[in-house]
Order: structure tokens, then sequence, then C-alpha cells
């Protein structure tokens, strides 16, 4: 697998999720122009980079987004996603240009089996059935489809739900990522994260759902030490390395920075026969909830 470097081309954003790590980046940070976009794409191809991200906020409002593909297939990407939110993927004729432009898969976000849950989350009418519309024009097209769903207090009850939504509609992937709490997220912390053994079986009867159906199915910040029986779902097991370009920041290496920086173990940690390989939750959970959820697993 060879790196995937991540751009994030622009904070606009046509959701409000309660969740957003970028919190207000949208009103502060401006979008990234032709010029910088074809200088990180050049800069990371050069450093081994044969697969990019363009993600946000939401990539799709960017008005040059086609042009951005169209230079990173040009330019030997054999890989190129797009992570969204998928409600302009609506729209057939835009969504078949991105396809033809040379866009390989698709990364949409649901969060909820139905629209009241979604939407509830997002704060944008009508955006659970523009996302799903979106989902089943690119299926029509013959894209691969990798869905996100972030686990909150609001949604993980219908984890199950949405894997037989994710199943009927013909994704390659769902995976359910743990909210980080970070952006709008911390400022909501209170009411919006859940403890992670609450939410275990829900994701657990999900994953069944998904890997009976013949899916890649994986979970995000959450340690292995609570996956048993399900540590290959475990998703930083194969998250691609590569550097991020997120505003003024630059990143040689997301890896790096979750194992290093953005999450953290505890003392007892050293113990569990995962230790090499688990990055252990988002720092940030810990300090809300303590470590007592979190047993090393020593056999």
């Amino acid at each position: 697998m060879g790196n995937r470097v991540d751009i994030k081309i622009t904070f606009k954003c046509n959701n409000h999720c309660d969740f957003c790590a970028q919190g207000n980046k949208r009103d502060t940070v401006t979008q990234l122009t032709q010029e910088q976009v074809e200088k990180d794409l050049l800069d990371a191809a050069s450093k081994g980079s044969d697969g990019v991200t363009f993600t946000g906020g939401e990539p799709t409002l960017h008005p040059q987004l086609l042009d951005f593909v169209k230079f990173a297939r040009k330019h030997g990407y054999k890989n190129i996603q797009i992570q969204t939110n998928g409600r302009t993927f609506l729209y057939r004729d835009f969504l078949k240009k991105l396809h033809d432009a040379g866009v390989t898969e698709l990364c949409p976000s649901l969060h909820g089996a139905c629209a009241e849950t979604h939407e509830g989350l997002t704060h944008a009418k009508g955006s659970f059935i523009q996302t799903v519309s979106g989902i089943m024009n690119a299926k029509k097209l013959g894209m691969k489809v990798i869905t996100n769903t972030v686990v909150t207090t609001k949604n993980y009850t219908e984890f199950p739900k949405m894997a037989a939504l994710f199943v009927s509609l013909g994704v390659s992937q769902f995976q359910f990522a743990f909210v980080h709490i970070i952006g709008t997220a911390e400022t909501n912390k209170k009411w919006l994260v859940p403890r992670k053994t609450d939410v275990l079986p829900y994701i657990k009867q999900g994953l069944d759902i998904g890997l009976r159906a013949g899916l890649c199915c994986y979970t995000e910040a959450i340690p292995f030490c609570l996956m048993k029986g399900y540590e290959e779902c475990v998703a930083e097991q194969i998250i691609p390395e590569g550097p991020v370009f997120d505003g003024n920041v630059h990143l040689e290496n997301y890896s790096d920075y979750r194992k290093n920086i953005g999450k953290a173990k505890a003392p007892s940690c050293e113990k569990c026969i995962y230790f090499s390989k688990c990055e252990g939750p988002w720092r940030e959970y810990p300090e809300l909830y303590g470590w007592d959820e979190f047993r090393p697993v020593t056999e």
C-alpha cells in the first residue's frame, strides 16, 4: 500500500454537525487556491504518495475540485478519494464528472438510520435523503463507496439498523469512528460523548451484520482491549501512512501524529499484548471518563 496524502481544500460546509472536529474553521480559514493544492500534490508525489484524499470541511463545495482531481490523475495518483457528507452527489451529472475525471472512491458520512437522527446531528434539513440518494447514484456508476459514522450518544443504538442499511445500499465498507473531542465536539462533550463500553454491544451487532454480508467493517479510536473477537475490525491497522495539509498546518505523517500526540495510553497498557500496535483512545477521552474501561489483554 502506497502513501496517501490528505488535503483539506476548504472548510466551508453545508452541514453544521454537533461533533465537527474542525470547529469554527469555516469562518476563520481561507480555502486553498489551485496553486497551493497543485503544489501540495506534487510535493506529496515526490515523497512517494500515490493516493490522495480531498476533504474539508465539505470538499465538493470548492469550485475547483474537478480540476484538482484531473491534476492528481495527470500526475500519477492511482487512488483519488473524496471524503464528504455526500449531499451533492444527489446531482448525478456532477457525480459523473468526478467519476470520469478519475475519482476512485467516495467516502460519504451517514450518522443515523433515519432522517430524524442524522439531521438531528447535522442540523441540515434534507441531508439524510440527499446523502442516501448520493450513495445510490454512486453505486449505479459502479463506484467504490466507504461510509463513515461518528459514534455519539444520539445515534449508537441505531448501529445495527445502520449496518443493515449499508448492506442494502451495497457499500463496499463502513466504519464506526468514535467521536474525537475537539472543535465543536469539545464544546458539546458533556451530552455528546458516550462511554465506549456503553456503545460496544451496538457496534458489535452492526459489525456482525456487515461481516455476514461480506463487507469490510471497521471501528476507529476503540482500542484492542475493547474489541475482543473483533480485533481485525480495528481500523488503525489499515489506515494508510501519509502527510496531511490542514489549512495552515502541515503534518508530515498523520500516523505519527495519532500515535505520539493525538492518542494516549495508560501506564497499565504496557502489560497488554497489543501494546506495540494499539494507538489507544483519543487523549481527550480518558480526560473525560478516566481509564477504568481499558484493561490490558495479557493472553
